[in-house]
C-alpha cells in the first residue's frame, strides 16, 4: 500500500493595494519555517484599515483547496458574513504585519536584539536637598526605566553630613550607588557606605583616591588641557586604582565639536581603557527633544567602546532620558554587532512622527459611504482633512470645529452631549495626527513610541476574532534583557 504524500494547509490571505509586498515578503519567509501554502487576495482597495466584512464578502475570490481565510487585523464586521460567503473558518490576523511570526507561534530569526554592553549610570541631582524618601521613590523608577548604577549628585560647598545614610539605604535597596563630588570628606563616607564608583578625580583629589578603595572616573582638570588628564591616569594607575576616562563631553557653541574629537584622541591613546560620557551636557542644555540626542551620543560610545554613560532628566525635554538611552543602547549594540543600519529596528524611539503615513483617497471614502448602512461615524485624516463617513455621507474640513457643525447639520439624529465629546476627542487626535504626519485610526491611541498610552475601545463592539475556529494562542516575546555577554 503507497502512503499518501501528506499535504499543507493552504491558507488564503486577504490584503489591500498597499500592504501587498510587504505581506508576500513576509509569507515567503514564513511559509515554509511554519509549513503551509497560501494565496493572497488583493482587493481594489489601497488602505486593508478599510476593508469591511460585508464590502469583501462578494468579492473573495477563495481557492477550492483553501482551509481558512485571515483577514487583516483593522478589518470591521462580522466574520461570520465571510464564512458563510466562503464557507470555512475565517480570523482576524494581526493588525502589524510584523507580527506575522508571532501570530503564527514563531520567533524572529534573530533573537539577539535587545541585548547591550553601554552601562547607564542615572543621577539625582541636588541630593542634599531631597529627603531620604524622595530619593529612594526616585532611585527606584530610575532603575525600572534601565538604570545600572544610581548616581548621588552633590552640591558644590561643604560635605553632605547625610550621604553615609542616603548611600547605605540605597545599597539596602539593591541599588549600585556612584557618588558625584569633588569633595573629599564627601567621597570617603559615600565609599564606606558602599558606593561603587567615583565622579570625578583630577588633580585636586586625586591623592585621596587610595584611601577610597573603590573605582573612579578621571578628568580633565579642564576640558581642552588633555596633558592634566593624562597627569591623573598616570597617577591613578601608579597606585593601582581602577578608572575609567571621561575627557568631558560640551555643550553646542562651547567647544562640542573639540569635545568629541578629544574622546577619540583618548581612544586612540588608550585603546583598553574603560571610558565614561556624560551625555546630559547635550540633553539638558539643548532645545530640542533629548531621544534623538541619546540615540546619537550612544551611537558614538558604542562605536568608540566608550561602556558607561552619564545621564540625568532634569529638564521636563529630557524627562525620558533614562528610558531613551536603555532602547537606545540596544538599538546601536544590534546595529553595530552585525553591521546594519539603526533603521526599523526599534520603532518604540520614533515618537514624534510615524515612519510612514497610510492615506485613504477622497475616492475611497465616498465608495465607502456609499457601503456603508449604518448612521455610526467613520473618521480618517488625509489629504490635510479631518473626513467623517457614515451611511450615504461622506463630510470634510481641515477645520474640526467647522466639521462637527456639518455633522450636526447633516445628523439623521440629534447628536447628544457623550456622543458630541467623543467626536471631539477623536477630532483631537486626527488633527494631532495631521499636525505632526502621524497614522491616525479612530479608537485607537496615536502612536507615541514607548510613551504611548493604550486607550480603551469606544465607537462599536469588537466582533469575535474568528468565525468557526479559535485564533491561535500568541505570545508576543519581549527583548531579551541585561548586558551581551
Amino acid at each position: 500500500m503507497t502512503a499518501q504524500p501528506q499535504t499543507c494547509e493552504h491558507i488564503h490571505f486577504v490584503t489591500g493595494r498597499l500592504a501587498e509586498h510587504s505581506l508576500r515578503r513576509q509569507l515567503a519567509d514564513l511559509a515554509p519555517r511554519v509549513g503551509f501554502d497560501y494565496s493572497v487576495d488583493v482587493l481594489g482597495i489601497t488602505v486593508a484599515a478599510l476593508l469591511t466584512t460585508d464590502w469583501i464578502a462578494p468579492r473573495l475570490k477563495v481557492p477550492p483547496n483553501a482551509s481558512r481565510v485571515i483577514l487583516p487585523g483593522y478589518c470591521q464586521g462580522e466574520l461570520e458574513i465571510i464564512h458563510r460567503a466562503s464557507g470555512i473558518p475565517v480570523e482576524l490576523g494581526p493588525r502589524d504585519l510584523r507580527r506575522l511570526p508571532e501570530y503564527f507561534g514563531q520567533q524572529a530569526r534573530d533573537t539577539s536584539y535587545g541585548t547591550y554592553d553601554i552601562e547607564i549610570i542615572a543621577e539625582i541631582n541636588h541630593a542634599p536637598r531631597l529627603s531620604l524618601t524622595a530619593i529612594l521613590r526616585t532611585a527606584a523608577s530610575l532603575r525600572a526605566d534601565g538604570a545600572n548604577v544610581i548616581d548621588v549628585g552633590c552640591d558644590p560647598g561643604d560635605a553632605w553630613s547625610g550621604v553615609s545614610d542616603c548611600v547605605r539605604a540605597l545599597v539596602a535597596e539593591g541599588h549600585r550607588v556612584s557618588i558625584d563630588s569633588m569633595n573629599v570628606r564627601e567621597i570617603a563616607a559615600a565609599a564606606a557606605a558602599g558606593a561603587e564608583l567615583v565622579l570625578s578625580v583630577n588633580s585636586m583629589n586625586r591623592e585621596a583616591a587610595p584611601d577610597w578603595g573603590i573605582e573612579v572616573v578621571a578628568v580633565p582638570d579642564e576640558p581642552s588641557r588633555l596633558e592634566t588628564l593624562d597627569e591623573t591616569i598616570e597617577y591613578l594607575v601608579a597606585a593601582d586604582i581602577r578608572l575609567r576616562i571621561d575627557p568631558i563631553l560640551e555643550p553646542l557653541s562651547f567647544g562640542f565639536a573639540a569635545s568629541l574629537g578629544r574622546y577619540l584622541d583618548v581612544r586612540r591613546r588608550y585603546p583598553d581603557a574603560e571610558m565614561m560620557m556624560g551625555i546630559g551636557n547635550l540633553t539638558e542644555l539643548t532645545d530640542a527633544d533629548s531621544a534623538p540626542i541619546n540615540v546619537m551620543l550612544l551611537g558614538i560610545c558604542q562605536e568608540l567602546g566608550i561602556r558607561s554613560v552619564l545621564t540625568t532628566q532634569v529638564i521636563n525635554w529630557a524627562r525620558s532620558s533614562v528610558r531613551e538611552c536603555d532602547l537606545a543602547r540596544r538599538l546601536v549594540y544590534y546595529a553595530e554587532s552585525q553591521r546594519v543600519l539603526p533603521k526599523r529596528l526599534e520603532p518604540r524611539l520614533v515618537m514624534l512622527r510615524d515612519p510612514s503615513v497610510l492615506e485613504s483617497s477622497p475616492a475611497e471614502l465616498d465608495e465607502l459611504a456609499g457601503l456603508v448602512k449604518d448612521h455610526n461615524y467613520r473618521l480618517f485624516a488625509t489629504g490635510e482633512e479631518i473626513h467623517a463617513v457614515t451611511a450615504g455621507q461622506h463630510l470634510h474640513d481641515a477645520d474640526p470645529f467647522r466639521l462637527f457643525e456639518q455633522l450636526q447639520a447633516n445628523a439623521s439624529r440629534p447628536i447628544d452631549a457623550s456622543h458630541a465629546f467623543y467626536l471631539g476627542f477623536e477630532m483631537a487626535k486626527a488633527l494631532t495626527a495631521l499636525t505632526l504626519g502621524k497614522n491616525y485610526r479612530q479608537d485607537e491611541a496615536l502612536d507615541w513610541g514607548f510613551l504611548t498610552r493604550a486607550e480603551e475601545f469606544h465607537r462599536l463592539a469588537r466582533h469575535p476574532r474568528s468565525a468557526s475556529a479559535p485564533a491561535p494562542d500568541v505570545a508576543v516575546p519581549e527583548p531579551p534583557e541585561g548586558p551581551a555577554k
